[in-house]
C-alpha cells in the first residue's frame, strides 16, 4: 500500500493495481485479463451492477478500469467524505466479483463488440500489428483484447477461477492521493480483503523474452481510404537508467508538433494528418516506433521523408536547441501532469507494482537535465538502427507498401 497526502484537495483519487495482464496470459487465456476487468462491474457479492453504478454516481464519482499488457487496473476519484464508501464497492469489486453465468453471457457480447470495433479500427490495429512484427510469437506482441474464440468459449467458472489465481494480494498494490490518511486506509484495505487476506499464493508470471527480433513485415489486406503504416525494433526495459534519454530523444524525432517527423511529413510537405514516434517499457524489454496515415498515392513519397529522417536521427539525434526545447517540454509535462490526484495516484501505483523506485519530482528533473548529446547518439545508433526494424501496414495493396519500404529497410521490401 502506498499513498500520497495532498493538503490542498478535498478530494482522493484511489486506485487498485493487479499485477496481470495479456502477456501473462497463454494462448488459450488470450482476452481473459480484459474480460475479468468488464466482469468486476457486473455485480458482488454485496452489489448488484446497478447498485454499483448508483453507489459512485450518487457520489459524483469518476470510477473506471483498464487493463495493459502487464497489469491491470481499477480505479476511481471521490470526495475525501466518501472515500470509505467507495473502497467497499471497489474492494469487493476487486476480491468478490459475481462471475454468474448470465452476467457473463451479457458482457462477453459487449467485449465482442468492442472487438469488432477495434477490427474496424485500423489505426489502433496497426500498432498490434506491429507488435507481433516486433515480438513475434512472445505475448507481448498479441493485442490485449485477446482472441475471439477464448471470450466467446470460455465458461463462468473458468473465468472465476482466472481471477482468483491473478488476484491474490501478493499481486496488487493500493495507491491514494489527495486528501487521505494512509492509516485510515490501511484499515479500510485490510477489513475489504476478507476471506483473501491468507491468500500465500504468487500470480503467474509472464515468459521470458528470447532474442528472437529478426525484422519482420506483416501486412493486413483492408479496403482502407489511408494506409496505416508503423516501422518499430524493441527497445529498453523500464528500469533502464536510459529511459530518461529515450523519452527526450522520442520527443525530439517524432513527439511534439514541433518534432522532425511532425514538421517534415505533415507541415512543410502535407503528406499524412496524423505522424508521430513513441517509445514503450515493459518488464525486461521495451518497443520504439513510428507511425504515418496516409493516402495511398502519398505512402511512397511519405516513407521516402521518413527515410530521411531516420537516417538523421541515428546521425545527428538532436541539435543542442532541439535538446534544450525536449527537455522544457517533458519537464513541463512531467510537472504539469502531476497536478493531478488520478495521475499522482497512477504514478505511485504503477512503480510500486513494478518494483520501481518513486522518486521524486525534483530526482526526475534532476535526470533529465543530465541527458546529453552524447546519449541520445548511443540510443539512436542502438535502437533505430535500420537492420532492427520491422514494419506493419493495413491497406488494399500490399505492393504498395513494399514499394514505399525499399529505401527505408530493403531487407524488408523484398
Amino acid at each position: 500500500m502506498v499513498t500520497e497526502r495532498m493538503d490542498s484537495v478535498r478530494s482522493v483519487a484511489l486506485g487498485y493495481w493487479i499485477g496481470t495482464g495479456s502477456a501473462a496470459e497463454d494462448e488459450q487465456q488470450a482476452g481473459l485479463s480484459h474480460l475479468v476487468e468488464h466482469m468486476l462491474f457486473r455485480g458482488t457479492s454485496k452489489f448488484t451492477s446497478l447498485e454499483v453504478d448508483q453507489l459512485f454516481d450518487g457520489m459524483g464519482a469518476e470510477v473506471n478500469a483498464g487493463t495493459g499488457k502487464e497489469t491491470t487496473s481499477v480505479y476511481t476519484r471521490v470526495l475525501d467524505v466518501h472515500l470509505e464508501r467507495a473502497h467497499d464497492a471497489m474492494a469487493d469489486m476487486v476480491w468478490r466479483p459475481r462471475m454468474e453465468a448470465d452476467d457473463l453471457a451479457q458482457e462477453r457480447e459487449i467485449v465482442l463488440e468492442e472487438l469488432a470495433m477495434y477490427e474496424d479500427e485500423p489505426q489502433d490495429k496497426v500498432f498490434d500489428v506491429l507488435g507481433t512484427a516486433v515480438f513475434g510469437s512472445h505475448p507481448l506482441g498479441r493485442a490485449i483484447i485477446g482472441h475471439r474464440e477464448v471470450i466467446a468459449g470460455t465458461p463462468a467458472d473458468g473465468l472465476a477461477a482466472f481471477h482468483r489465481e491473478r488476484y491474490v494480494p501478493r499481486n496488487v498494490v493500493v495507491a491514494a492521493a489527495g486528501s487521505v490518511e494512509h492509516d485510515r486506509l490501511v484499515e479500510l484495505v485490510r477489513a475489504g480483503l476478507g476471506d483473501r487476506a491468507d491468500d500465500p499464493r504468487p500470480a503467474p508470471g509472464e515468459p521470458p523474452v528470447d532474442g528472437d527480433h529478426a525484422p519482420r513485415r506483416l501486412f493486413v489486406a483492408k479496403p482502407t481510404e489511408q494506409y496505416h503504416l508503423c516501422l518499430g525494433a524493441p527497445g529498453i526495459a523500464r528500469d533502464d537508467d536510459r529511459r530518461f534519454a529515450l523519452r527526450l530523444l522520442d520527443t525530439v524525432f517524432g513527439g511534439t508538433s514541433s518534432s522532425r517527423l511532425f514538421q517534415e511529413v505533415r507541415e512543410r510537405r502535407g503528406l499524412a494528418y496524423s505522424v508521430y514516434s513513441f517509445a514503450g517499457f515493459h518488464a525486461e524489454t521495451g518497443q520504439v516506433g513510428l507511425y504515418v496515415g496516409t493516402r495511398p498515392d502519398n505512402v511512397g513519397k511519405a516513407f521516402d521523408v521518413v527515410g530521411e529522417q531516420l537516417a538523421r536521427l541515428v546521425e545527428e539525434p538532436a541539435t543542442p536547441e532541439e535538446l534544450e526545447r525536449a527537455r522544457e517540454n517533458l519537464k513541463g509535462r512531467l510537472v504539469l501532469g502531476l497536478e493531478s490526484t488520478l495521475a499522482r495516484m497512477n504514478r505511485l501505483g504503477s512503480s510500486i507494482l513494478a518494483d520501481m523506485p518513486v522518486m521524486s519530482v525534483d530526482e526526475v528533473l534532476e535526470r533529465v537535465d543530465a541527458v546529453t548529446l552524447d546519449d541520445l547518439r548511443s540510443l539512436a545508433a542502438e535502437l533505430w538502427a535500420p537492420e532492427r526494424l520491422s514494419a506493419a501496414a493495413i491497406g488494399a495493396d500490399e505492393d504498395v507498401v513494399r514499394a514505399a519500404l525499399e529505401p527505408v529497410a530493403p531487407a524488408l521490401a523484398a
